[in-house]
């Protein structure tokens, strides 16, 4: 049983790079402490440079950090047991290009030592999920991006891992490709599965997270459920029939005043797009320094 039911938490995180030949520093991830739950999908944004990318090597030990503390599914990220209960797809997945499919997953199933049956099986289920079985023993350097996507999402789960760092996951597919990979995250996450997300697609984002991660020159700005956070920042709508234009404040008044009827008011939410554009804009530009 994880402590806290926590999957993630990162505490007081710091990451500095160091220039060779040089005593410039530079600060990608700042003073960083989030938390993600067991079963979340979390959606993990930033600008390029925000840091997303380092802290996404921090926490699958490719990067030390110069400070703090990482822990996952209850133990530390540098134990070497976690790593069998993690999947990952990165940004940019590079794979044998004379491998095909069926080849690719193989390999990866081999190196978490799984039972060959269950690896065979685990192979079919995959390739069925992520829509590759006509191309499966097509050759890898015959891959469209969005069918290499398409595996790569694959190899991420081969392990049937607990926890699943998708960095990019739709990057490269059609609306059709992008609307079976939504979907494959939420039937993740109905299985129980834990996901972090990163995506420059807000869309996307929008439609799958539980909660948002916002990152900004390397420090956290916004955190919370994202219906929570798009809610807030919503504005009144009110509907009418017949209007002539003129409607803007005392709308009640005007609408008595000019025979017009009013339909319905509510709260309407803005996109999670218009949300990181403001974040930032408040936050300050920085797009200058980059920090991924």
């Amino acid at each position: 049983m994880i402590a806290n039911n926590y999957v993630v938490e990162i505490n007081n995180l710091t990451k500095v790079y160091r220039k060779m030949f040089s005593t410039q520093e530079i600060k990608a991830v700042d003073n960083l402490s989030f938390y993600i739950r067991r079963g979340e999908v979390c959606g993990f944004l930033g600008p390029n440079g925000a840091g997303k990318t380092t802290t996404i090597m921090l926490l699958m030990g490719f990067l030390k950090p110069t400070s703090g503390t990482i822990s996952l599914l209850g133990q530390k990220s540098t134990h070497v047991g976690v790593k069998e209960r993690i999947g990952f797809l990165p940004e940019e997945s590079y794979f044998y290009k004379f491998f095909n499919a069926d080849e690719i997953l193989d390999y990866y199933g081999s190196l978490f030592r799984m039972d060959a049956k269950v690896k065979r099986r685990r192979i079919d289920e995959l390739i069925e999920i992520v829509g590759l079985k006509e191309a499966r023993k097509r050759r890898i350097r015959e891959y469209s991006k969005g069918m290499q996507r398409r595996i790569g999402i694959a190899q991420a789960l081969i392990n049937d891992p607990e926890f699943i760092i998708l960095d990019e996951p739709t990057s490269g597919l059609d609306p059709i490709g992008t609307r079976q990979v939504k979907d494959l995250i939420k039937n993740l996450k109905q299985a129980g599965k834990t996901i972090l997300m990163s995506s420059h697609l807000l869309a996307d984002v929008q439609g799958v997270c539980d909660r948002i991660i916002l990152l900004h020159q390397g420090k956290l700005i916004v955190e919370g459920p994202t219906q929570e956070i798009l809610s807030k920042k919503g504005c009144i709508r009110i509907e009418v029939q017949d209007t002539n234009g003129r409607v803007r404040e005392q709308i009640s008044e005007f609408a008595e005043r000019n025979g017009l009827k009013i339909t319905s008011v509510g709260t309407s939410n803005i996109t999670l797009e218009e949300f990181f554009v403001k974040s930032i804009k408040t936050a300050g530009d920085g797009y200058g320094e980059h920090r991924e």
